[in-house]
């Protein structure tokens, strides 16, 4: 493992594991039937669901690692292979800005899910925004193979997004404070977002 590889993984991973799994887990109901799309191997999934009281929590993923922390099936990046209303909220944790897909993506979560889509994702405004998200995106991913086609979304297309998919915003938390001083003067500023967002009941 690289010198980056190594300061990522014990400085930067375990905290933002920390912190999201706390973000997330406020922003859902207790007993709820959750899916985690791009689940990875489960971690911040196992804490969500760990800090929601009665919740169960399973994931999909296009690439299956060997070891999860969560049940996770094997999906195809866009159809979800699970009924209608089949869960209560669905997350996706950085997964959004990994595709071309998103609306799609967003259409099968509104499928299968009744209530709540919470995503975290990135805000792609201010200095230097594209480059730095990008840079993340290489440490915290290429050792994994994940693809990295780098799209990320200004506040108003995320807005547009929603909006052509009837899909409510109820909160957008920024300023997550993922990074510890200093890194957090260059790395959070606004480049991260926790939004929720409510399912039409018919859908």
């Amino acid at each position: 493992m690289g010198i980056v590889d190594n300061f990522h993984t014990n400085y930067i991973f375990k905290r933002r594991v920390k912190v999201l799994s706390r973000l997330l887990s406020a922003q859902i109901p207790e007993g709820s039937r959750i899916l985690d799309v791009g689940a990875g191997d489960g971690s911040i999934s196992k804490l969500v669901a760990d800090q929601v009281s009665g919740a169960t929590i399973e994931g999909v993923d296009v690439l299956v690692r060997g070891q999860t922390r969560i049940p996770v099936k094997e999906f195809d990046g866009i159809h979800l292979p699970y009924e209608t209303d089949s869960f209560d909220v669905v997350m996706f944790v950085d997964v959004l800005h990994h595709t071309h897909t998103q609306k799609e993506l967003l259409e099968e979560a509104k499928r299968v899910c009744k209530h709540l889509i919470v995503i975290k994702d990135h805000n792609s405004e201010g200095f230097l925004a594209e480059q730095t998200l990008k840079f993340m995106d290489d440490v915290g991913n290429k050792k994994h193979g994940v693809v990295l086609p780098y799209v990320y979304l200004r506040k108003d297309q995320w807005e547009r997004l929603f909006s052509s998919l009837n899909l409510k915003l109820i909160e957008c938390k920024k300023k997550l404070g993922l990074y510890p001083f200093p890194l957090s003067l260059f790395f959070d500023r606004s480049l991260h977002m926790v939004t929720t967002l409510s399912v039409p009941m018919e859908h």
